[in-house]
């Protein structure tokens, strides 16, 4: 059995290990997550809370899931935009945030790492920022959140191969905008 549905099931039992677990293993997703979304703390937090909350009290008429992190992904995206200040506010990701770095070895290279990060991380979000917010929501999902393109599409409320080509052609613009050897750098920093 998969450990998602079966921590799920688990859950929706009324285990409260099952709840502990999944709130500490998503809510930094969430949080992070949220924070493409929009900068809004407080409701990213209270949606956060809201979400949880919600998770709670209907555990026993949730449905069947085998992956917990899209599932909350969705539940969290629709109960965000519900819970955003103005109706005709749309959802829009926003820059790359913090890309990870490799083991320090020494202050020295720690100095440098962070340079070339920085270096890096200003080419990204240059060349993220020539794409449409759909082309880097898309990006998103499919390169950090790991998803396949199923629950791409159903997120994004796309069809299979308009979600195929729609990651094909951001990822050919990102390559166009940021040159090869960049692009190659963004997709290792992601890996990392």
């Amino acid at each position: 059995m998969n450990s998602d549905k079966k921590i799920w099931d688990d859950f929706r039992n009324g285990e409260n290990y099952a709840l502990s677990h999944i709130y500490y293993q998503h809510v930094q997703i969430l949080y992070r997550y949220g924070k493409k979304i929009s900068h809004d703390e407080e409701l990213i937090k209270d949606t956060i809370q809201d979400l949880f909350y919600d998770l709670i009290r209907t555990r026993e008429n949730l449905g069947e899931t085998d992956n917990i992190k899209f599932y909350l992904l969705r539940s969290f995206r629709r109960k965000l935009a519900r819970g955003s200040q103005s109706p005709n506010e749309r959802l829009e990701l926003g820059p790359v945030d913090d890309l990870t770095t490799r083991i320090v070895f020494s202050a020295e290279q720690e100095i440098i790492d962070k340079e070339e990060l920085s270096h890096r991380e200003k080419q990204v979000q240059e060349g993220l920022r020539t794409l449409s917010s759909k082309q880097r929501e898309i990006l998103y999902y499919r390169y950090t959140c790991e998803m396949d393109y199923d629950e791409i599409c159903e997120l994004m409320q796309l069809k299979y191969d308009s979600a195929r080509k729609l990651v094909f052609r951001s990822v050919k613009a990102l390559k166009d905008n940021m040159g090869g050897a960049s692009m190659l750098l963004f997709f290792l920093s992601n890996l990392w």
